[in-house]
C-alpha cells in the first residue's frame, strides 16, 4: 500500500473516531499493518481493541461503528473494496484492484526517486566506518563494515539526510611504531623468523613492498593527504614511519575504490595531539571533578555514567589509554555540528561504547545521553574449495578484501581477447557487498566463494540481478517505446500472482523508512531477494507478451515497474543491475 493510500484510510478512521471519543481525554492513534495471512486482506487496525477497554464498549460493536463509519465516508470506491471484522475486534480492509495497480503508474513516474522521502531534511548525519589503521591491508571484516557503512550512509540520504562518510585513522600509537620497525627491519634485509626480526613485527609480504619502495626512495600519498617522499635511509625511522603510513593509506584507497566505497572526509588521530584536542578534553574531565589519580594514574569516574568499573585514561608512563582520543574526537564531531553519529565497528569495539559516552556525559557540554550510535558487526569466516581461509599471503595473517574481491570476480573477468587486459572486478565487487550486507550485523556470516560464483538461483546477488536483466530481455523483445508504459490502462492485472507482484513494490518505501529506523541495512538485501522470488515466480506463471495487446501492455507496465525498483534497491546497495547474464 503506497503512503498516501495509508494516510487516505488513518484519515477516514480518524474521522470515524471523532464522534465516539468526543467528551473524553483519548488521543488515538490509528495503526495500519499489513495481515500476516493474505487472505485477511491487505490490511489490518486494532483500534477498536486498543479503545475498547478505555471507552467501555464492546470491542466488535465498536469495530463495527467505525467500519459502518469508514465506509459511508469511502462510498467512491475508488480506495477500499469491502472492510471485515476478525475475531475479537480486529478490522481487516480489501484495497480495490485499481488502488493496488496504482503502484506501477507511481514507480514509473517518479523512476530513480520512487522510495525516497524528506524525513531528514535540514538534518545532518555522520556515518564513521572502516576507520582501519594503517598498518596493513584492508581485511574482511573491513569489507563488511565498508557494505554496512556505504548502505546505511544511502539509507539515511534517500530519506533526505546530509550525510557525511567518514574515515578515522589511528595513525598514532604502538601500532605505528611496530609498523615502522617492521618495514626498517625488512629494509636491513631481515625476513619473518631470522634472528634479529622484531618479535611482534608485521610478517606479510606488503612489509617487504614498503622495504623495497622505501630503499628506492619513491614518493607515494593517500588521496588526501602530502606526499610522502622516502629518505631511503634506513636508520631514518620518523620518515619510515611517514612513508609507510602514505603508502599504506594509498594502498587502502585502491581497495576502497575497487570496492566502489568512497568517503566525503578522512580525520586523522594524530591531528587530535596536534590541535591539542585531546589534552583539552583531559583538562576539561579534570576540571569537572570528574577524574581521580590513584597508583601513579589517571582515571575517569566512568562507574558515575553507567560504566561496570572506573577506567584509566592517563597510565603511569604518561600515555593515554586507546579511548581518550575517542572521546576528544566525538567531541569534535558534536562541534562540527552534528547531532546524530554513527558509528560501525567490530564487535570486539563492545567495550569501548560505555567509556566513550561516559567521558562525553562527564564533560556536560550538551552531548545527549547515548551518543553516538553503534552498530557493531560479528566477524566473517571465509570458505573457499568446501574449506575455511585464515591465511593471506600478502597480508601474512588474515584474508584481505581485495583477495575475496578478486576470488569472487571469477578467472574470466579480463576482457575477452585483450592479453594482459585489467581484470573486471565488478562482479567480485558485486558479490562481496551483496553478501556483506545480506545478514544482521551482530551475527556471524560464512562467505563461501563458491556459492559467490554460482550463476544459480542459490546465489542470493545473481538471482537478484538475473530478474533485472530477465525484465530487460522482455522489454527488447517487445521492442516498444518504453515511455508509453506510463498511461497504460492498468486494470487487465488481476491475477493472484500480478497481486502479490504489485503488493510487493508497494512495500519498499516503508520498508527502506524501516531499515533506517533501525540501522538495519540488510533488510533492503532481505527485500530485494523477496522481489526478486515474486517477479521469477510471475514470469513462470504468466506470458507477458500475449496477443491480448491490452494485456500485454499492462504486464510490460508492471515489468517496467518492477525493473525500476530492483534498479533502485540495488543502486541503494553499491551493486550493479546488468541487462544480461
Amino acid at each position: 500500500m503506497l503512503a498516501p493510500q495509508k494516510q487516505q484510510i488513518i484519515d477516514l478512521f480518524n474521522a470515524a473516531l471523532q464522534p465516539i471519543v468526543a467528551g473524553t481525554e483519548l488521543q488515538p492513534t490509528v495503526t495500519l499493518e499489513r495481515p500476516r495471512d493474505p487472505s485477511h486482506g491487505d490490511v489490518a487496525c486494532n483500534i477498536a481493541m486498543q479503545l475498547a477497554k478505555p471507552l467501555k464498549k464492546n470491542p466488535r460493536e465498536l469495530a463495527q461503528a467505525l467500519v459502518a463509519a469508514v465506509l459511508a465516508a469511502s462510498k467512491d470506491g475508488n480506495l477500499i473494496e469491502a472492510v471485515e471484522i476478525a475475531g475479537p475486534g480486529f478490522i481487516n480492509l480489501r484495497l480495490t484492484a485499481a488502488a493496488k495497480q496504482q503502484v506501477v503508474k507511481t514507480v514509473l513516474q517518479e523512476a530513480a526517486a520512487y522510495g525516497k522521502s524528506q524525513l531528514g531534511a535540514g538534518k545532518k548525519v555522520l556515518v564513521e566506518f572502516v576507520s582501519a589503521n594503517p598498518t596493513g591491508p584492508l581485511h574482511v571484516g573491513h569489507g563488511r563494515q565498508g557494505a554496512l557503512g556505504d548502505a546505511l550512509s544511502a539509507l539515511f540520504e534517500v530519506q533526505g539526510f546530509d550525510v557525511t562518510r567518514e574515515f578515522y585513522y589511528n595513525d598514532a600509537g604502538v601500532q605505528i611504531g611496530t609498523l615502522a620497525t617492521s618495514v626498517q627491519a625488512r629494509a636491513k634485509g631481515f625476513k619473518p623468523g631470522e634472528t634479529g626480526w622484531p618479535e611482534n613485527a608485521y610478517n606479510g609480504d606488503y612489509i617487504a613492498d614498503i622495504a623495497q619502495d622505501f630503499l628506492a626512495k619513491k614518493t607515494v600519498s593517500a588521496s588526501d593527504g602530502e606526499p610522502a617522499t622516502a629518505s631511503g635511509d634506513i636508520e631514518d625511522i620518523e620518515s619510515i614511519r611517514k612513508f609507510a603510513v602514505a603508502y599504506l593509506r594509498r594502498e587502502q584507497d585502491l581497495d576502497l575504490q575497487a570496492f566502489g566505497v568512497k568517503f566525503d572526509n578522512y580525520y586523522l588521530e594524530t591531528s587530535l595531539y596536534k590541535d591539542g584536542k585531546v589534552n583539552g578534553a583531559v583538562e576539561a574531565l579534570i576540571a569537572a571533578g570528574v577524574t581521580y589519580e590513584l597508583d601513579g594514574a589517571l582515571w575517569l569516574r566512568t562507574t558515575d555514567y553507567g560504566d561496570d568499573k572506573d577506567r584509566v585514561m592517563k597510565k603511569t608512563d604518561g600515555t593515554y589509554t586507546y579511548f581518550v582520543p575517542d572521546v576528544a574526537y566525538h567531541v569534535v564531531k558534536w562541534q562540527r555540528g552534528f547531532g546524530k553519529v554513527i558509528n560501525i565497528q567490530g564487535s570486539d569495539h563492545h567495550g569501548t561504547i560505555a567509556r566513550v559516552r561516559a567521558g562525553l556525559q562527564a564533560l556536560n557540554i550538551g552531548i545527549p545521553q547515548g551518543y553516538p550510535d553503534y552498530v557493531l558487526h560479528k566477524m566473517v569466516t571465509v570458505m573457499k574449495n568446501g574449506e575455511e581461509v585464515k591465511i593471506s599471503k600478502r597480508a601474512g595473517s588474515y584474508v584481505t578484501l581485495r583477495d575475496l574481491i578478486e576470488w569472487s570476480a571469477g578467472e574470466d573477468t579480463a576482457a575477452e581477447g585483450v592479453a594482459d587486459s585489467p581484470r573486471d572486478l565488478t562482479r567480485g565487487r558485486d558479490a562481496v557487498r551483496f553478501f556483506l550486507i545480506s545478514r544482521k550485523a551482530d551475527t556471524e556470516f560464512v562467505f563461501d566463494v563458491d556459492l559467490a560464483l554460482a550463476k544459480s538461483d542459490e546465489n542470493p546477488v545473481y538471482y537478484v540481478q538475473y530478474a533485472h536483466a530477465r525484465i530487460c530481455s522482455v522489454l527488447a523483445q517487445w521492442t516498444g517505446d518504453e515511455a508509453g508504459l506510463a498511461t497504460v490502462d492498468l486494470s487487465p492485472l488481476t491475477a493472484p500472482r500480478e497481486a502479490s507482484l504489485l503488493a510487493k513494490l508497494a512495500e519498499y518505501p516503508d520498508m527502506l523508512q524501516h531499515a533506517l529506523e533501525e540501522l538495519g541495512p540488510h533488510q533492503v538485501a532481505f527485500y530485494l531477494r523477496d522481489l526478486a522470488g515474486e517477479l521469477h515466480s510471475y514470469y513462470n506463471a504468466e506470458r507477458v507478451l500475449v496477443d491480448d495487446n491490452a494485456l500485454k501492455m499492462a504486464r510490460l507496465a508492471l515489468m517496467y515497474a518492477t525493473r525500476q525498483v530492483l534498479r533502485n534497491g540495488l543502486a541503494l546497495l553499491g551493486v550493479s543491475a546488468p541487462t544480461r547474464m
